[in-house]
């Protein structure tokens, strides 16, 4: 564990080893100490009450609430204490709040919390049309593609966005055929054509960044495709050369649909309302007919590793958060009327931008 003196105010952290391991302990340790702040790695098999004082916990649960939600004994025992301990201890600031993280650990809620929000329609932003699956029948599920207006080409994901490699597990299907890989529960969203671009923005409180992609190129409905499996881990890495991400001959591959920072910005202030986190990620493409913007995936504390001076911004979102929020739900905070600072990567690379630090008001 780190210092828990009673100088200053301590931040507790849990994370996965698998993320901890990539996060530079030295530095955010160093940035803590500049601002106050003394950093507590918690061990979630230990009361959090035999950890020391704690004014701020700073968490990426999302795999353990997960666990929990779908029958897991342990991760169960585990979320119950922690939602104990903070209903205990209600002056904590907690980044983010636990039942607002649940709202991304399911697909059809958060596609559905994004469908019902009638003010993208003005903006040319959307998310493309979807329907879950709850069973292996194909012609039920047929049905409800027709009924919420889905069509071929289809991407079939996981309901549950998180908890394990799996969730990042996809299948792309292009007829009815293939609908019998799809294993229930999972979503199946209208795959949009977008160059084979895929823009990642990354937000901490009122800052984000964005990152272009390689994405899947351009598909079109067919009769004689099979399924295509893929990971997004994979095909969407800064460094990949995937195959899948390659657009053939007849696809405009000259033409560069250019990302609207307006319609960005609409989005990040749409999901602090209505989903209210300070630590969140999401995927965007362009459609290349109408070029509107179509939200297809929201991530909890994404990975930050390309995002400028993170623990500087960590720190004073975490302030800001503590600041506005008087230790009430952050959801609460409605997010208009402050400044979005957009800390931007523009460039012709897939793997990164260039010019960053640029103040968007």
């Amino acid at each position: 564990m780190g210092d828990s003196s009673s100088t200053g105010k301590n931040i507790g952290i849990w994370i996965s080893d698998k993320k901890s391991h990539k996060l530079n302990w030295k530095e955010l340790i160093k940035t803590c100490n500049a601002h106050g702040y003394n950093i507590v790695k918690l061990d979630l098999d230990i009361p959090f009450e035999d950890q020391g004082r704690m004014d701020i916990f700073l968490h990426k649960l999302t795999d353990v609430i997960a666990a929990a939600d779908q029958g897991d004994v342990k991760a169960s025992i585990i979320i119950g204490r922690v939602e104990q301990y903070l209903s205990n201890h209600p002056h904590i600031t907690v980044i983010d709040p636990l039942n607002n993280v649940r709202l991304l650990l399911n697909r059809y809620c958060y596609y559905t919390i994004l469908q019902d929000e009638l003010s993208f329609q003005n903006h040319g932003i959307f998310t493309p049309a979807f329907a879950e699956f709850k069973t292996s029948d194909i012609e039920q599920n047929v049905e409800i593609m027709r009924s919420r207006g889905v069509k071929f080409p289809v991407i079939c994901k996981p309901t549950v966005a998180h908890g394990s490699k799996l969730a990042h597990e996809m299948v792309l299907i292009f007829n009815e055929r293939g609908l019998n890989v799809c294993k229930a529960p999972c979503v199946v969203q209208n795959f949009v054509n977008h160059n084979a671009v895929l823009h990642k923005v990354f937000v901490i409180g009122n800052k984000y960044h964005i990152s272009e992609r390689p994405s899947l190129k351009n598909f079109n409905a067919s009769e004689n495709l099979d399924p295509i499996y893929y990971s997004t881990g994979e095909v969407c890495k800064a460094d990949s050369n995937s195959t899948l991400s390659i657009l053939d001959p007849h696809d405009k591959s000259d033409i560069r649909m250019t990302l609207d920072e307006d319609k960005i910005r609409t989005i990040i202030r749409i999901l602090r309302r209505k989903i209210g986190l300070v630590l969140v990620g999401f995927d965007v493409v362009i459609d290349n007919v109408s070029g509107n913007h179509a939200v297809i995936d929201i991530n909890v504390f994404p990975s930050y590793d390309s995002f400028p001076n993170f623990f500087e911004l960590l720190i004073e979102s975490i302030e800001d958060t503590v600041s506005r929020s008087g230790n009430m739900d952050i959801s609460d905070d409605i997010v208009e009327d402050h400044t979005l600072n957009g800390l931007v990567n523009i460039g012709d690379s897939h793997a990164s931008y260039s010019v960053i630090g640029m103040n968007i008001n």
